[in-house]
């Protein structure tokens, strides 16, 4: 008997064990802490695209309608997960520009890659745009290089929302196999 009732406790306390195993794992798995930057198309948020490739910010750009210049806006996620523009990189001036003066502390310069204005810091908590027919924007990481286009994700004239929020583990893998969303 003896024998026996070492056994059932040995039973009893590997079944509580993989229970436990399992709880903390589904604990975990549901937990919102992948921390990423949102793309989704605001009137269908099933339809999103998720880059966890920001901590350097990112360059969102597009083609001016009046000059057909390339723009470049820069901008740095915050710790508050707010989104900040730091600088403009353009090549001609055109409607929606901004100006130097509009901007306390910005500063107007010419580089090798047309003319800029630093010093924005311009802060939202979310960013909404609508995928251009013209426009051509596009998102990229560290460099203007790997552009990823917009229209390549959502249909032109969607609007989509840019916002810096915290997944789940299991959201952020297991959803990479809907076609609609897409993982950076």
């Amino acid at each position: 008997m003896n024998i026996r009732g070492n056994n059932r406790k040995t039973k009893l306390i590997a079944i509580i064990s993989v229970l436990s195993l399992i709880v903390v794992f589904l604990g975990i798995a549901f937990l919102p802490c992948v921390k990423v930057l949102s793309l989704s198309n605001r009137k269908n948020p099933s339809e999103k695209v998720y880059y966890r490739s920001m901590e350097s910010g990112f360059i969102i750009s597009y083609t001016h309608s009046v000059n057909k210049g390339r723009v470049h806006d820069f901008y740095q996620i915050e710790k508050n997960g707010n989104l900040t523009v730091k600088k403009t990189v353009f090549v001609s001036y055109g409607a929606g520009i901004p100006e130097p003066e509009e901007t306390k502390g910005a500063v107007f310069e010419w580089t090798n890659d047309g003319y800029q204005i630093s010093g924005l810091n311009r802060s939202v908590p979310q960013l909404l745009m609508a995928v251009g027919v013209i426009a051509e924007h596009s998102i990229s990481f560290d460099n203007l290089q790997n552009e990823l286009f917009l229209k390549d994700f959502f249909k032109p004239q969607t609007s989509v929302l840019f916002k810096v929020k915290k997944v789940s583990i299991l959201d952020y893998f297991l959803e990479n196999t809907n076609e609609n969303r897409r993982y950076y």
